[in-house]
């Protein structure tokens, strides 16, 4: 009898786990770009993942740049102390961070020699995985960074070979770009997408610090005036046959602003010129009413923006509001998750992330 009560109590427990992991729908996952002492700030119990960025290539190999970064990595890594479902995750790139990417990726030796040292530094910190983020592969990104249609494939040869060396227990994921270009012409999504744990769309910047029109720089859905957006993303990659549950869509923690905008639909959609970012804990001091800023809501894109009509300033980002319907969106389309850059830029008192979890945990199901 006794032996049948403890049966009974440890598969109860069991189930009880299981419950507890089913809990959390999607993943919520934050880049990082801190520093050491900036670490045990993070709410780490609202997240799945925390991307260290950047890491860069030296030779052919992933290097951590410095003594700082790699006393950053493992304070992230004792994060799992707070979060033992925490992963820790290396990212190669960022913009500007991935010059060499083309040349070295380009042949068998660089991409073995680079997915070696992938393995070799997960060990050494007791990281998670990888995440890519090549800006960009067979098209324009960073000015001046080589780039050539060759990348593409090259690019599917740098997957296969890193899951070989990594196995499968080790995640794998790559930042893609949410614009046309990128979606359209630098990846095999059949090839790549079998391969790797996720994709992580970077549906921001979609007009950026080279647009010289305003509009939503991070729209849930298209417009008749803006054809890119998180959701032409995610339907664009269904419809290539990329399963949803690959998919993690992006949201920002900054707003981006232009400076000499007509006032004409109060700034939108306006000829300008691209001024500045605005860190989301830094807009109740900068994007502020008695600065001269009028809040407006596009229910067309799902989206806020702001327009100064004095200083002729317009500012787009996400707020509590978009990051609301951009979660909620992620679990109605069955989506893997919704990530985001990047940590040090919340109010973590009441911001982005915490409005992410507040939205997770109410549409449990």
């Amino acid at each position: 009898m006794k032996i049948k009560i403890l049966l009974l109590s440890i598969l109860s427990l069991l189930v009880a786990l299981q419950t507890c992991a089913q809990s959390k729908p999607i993943k919520v996952i934050g880049y990082f770009s801190g520093k050491a002492d900036q670490v045990n700030e993070i709410p780490v119990e609202k997240l799945s993942q925390v991307i260290f960025s950047f890491c860069h290539l030296k030779a052919n190999r992933l290097q951590v740049d410095s003594q700082a970064d790699s006393i950053t990595i493992t304070k992230l890594v004792d994060l799992k102390k707070r979060n033992p479902e925490l992963k820790v995750i290396l990212s190669l790139g960022g913009w500007g961070g991935c010059a060499p990417c083309s040349d070295v990726f380009s042949t068998k030796t660089g991409r073995t020699e680079f997915s070696k040292s992938v393995v070799h530094l997960s060990d050494q910190f007791h990281t998670d995985g990888i995440d890519l983020d090549w800006e960009y592969p067979s098209i324009e990104g960073y000015p001046g960074h080589a780039y050539k249609l060759a990348d593409r494939e090259n690019f599917t040869e740098l997957i296969k070979s890193l899951r070989k060396e990594l196995g499968p227990l080790k995640d794998i994921s790559f930042a893609a770009g949410g614009f046309k270009k990128f979606l359209e012409e630098s990846v095999d999504w059949s090839a790549v997408m079998p391969l790797v744990d996720r994709v992580n769309m970077m549906t921001y910047d979609l007009v950026n610090g080279y647009s010289t029109v305003t509009g939503h720089h991070t729209p849930l859905y298209s417009s008749d005036k803006t054809t890119e957006s998180t959701d032409y993303a995610v339907q664009y990659l269904v419809k290539k046959g990329v399963p949803k549950n690959k998919l993690v869509i992006g949201a920002a923690f900054y707003a981006r602003v232009w400076e000499n905008v007509p006032s004409a639909g109060n700034g939108l959609y306006q000829p300008g010129k691209f001024k500045m970012g605005v860190n989301y804990k830094n807009f109740n001091m900068e994007l502020l009413p008695e600065n001269g800023f009028q809040y407006f809501w596009d229910n067309t894109t799902q989206s806020p923006y702001m327009y100064n009509e004095s200083k002729k300033l317009f500012a787009t980002y996400d707020d509590k509001r978009s990051i609301q319907l951009k979660t909620k969106y992620a679990m109605d389309q069955g989506l893997q998750g919704i990530m985001f850059w990047e940590l040090t830029l919340d109010n973590y008192a009441d911001g982005l992330l915490s409005e992410i979890d507040r939205t997770v945990k109410s549409n449990a199901k």
